[in-house]
């Protein structure tokens, strides 16, 4: 069987996963039907059906995990190592000094700079997943704004005014 590794699951949660697996193809063993199954392991009767499917045809190899899905990354420790260094000198750095923000559109673009792949938006979210970054939207701010006037303010005049 074969879960999205999207979904967050490392070794230790397919381990997890198998484990389920495991315990139904043992009640499937002892005939106890799909349904109860189900509400022994306490997951979906879609899923204890599928398993008895598999289980009849393939036998428990069949509900064995063949680790994890989807095409491996393009690039490797070392590159994904300077992509996170790029990615912290910031945009400003790879020229764009008009928006100081790192966009997927940006980041592809910088991956094809420096390593000569191209990923398409989908595919920088989710290697940005797998560094550990996520999507975040930064609090715009004035560059003429004074910190200090603006908790005086907040401290003094706003319960005056309230």
């Amino acid at each position: 069987m074969r879960y999205a590794d999207g979904g967050g699951l490392n070794a230790k949660g397919r381990a997890r996963r198998e484990l389920v697996r495991m315990q139904a193809a043992d009640l499937f063993e002892e005939q106890v039907p799909a349904g109860r199954v189900a509400a022994v392991l306490r997951v979906s009767a879609k899923s204890a059906y599928q398993w008895q499917q598999t289980w009849r045809r393939d036998g428990r190899d069949g509900l064995r995990s063949r680790g994890p899905s989807g095409g491996r990354c393009r690039l490797d420790a070392v590159r994904l190592a300077r992509l996170r260094a790029e990615l912290k000198r910031g945009p400003a750095a790879h020229g764009w000094v008009e928006d100081q923000r790192w966009t997927l559109p940006r980041i592809a673009v910088l991956i094809g700079r420096l390593f000569h792949v191209r990923y398409t938006e989908r595919g920088v979210s989710y290697l940005l997943h797998r560094m550990g970054w996520s999507p975040q939207v930064p609090v715009h701010r004035a560059v003429e704004r004074d910190e200090a006037a603006a908790v005086a303010w907040r401290e003094e005049t706003w319960p005056r005014l309230r």
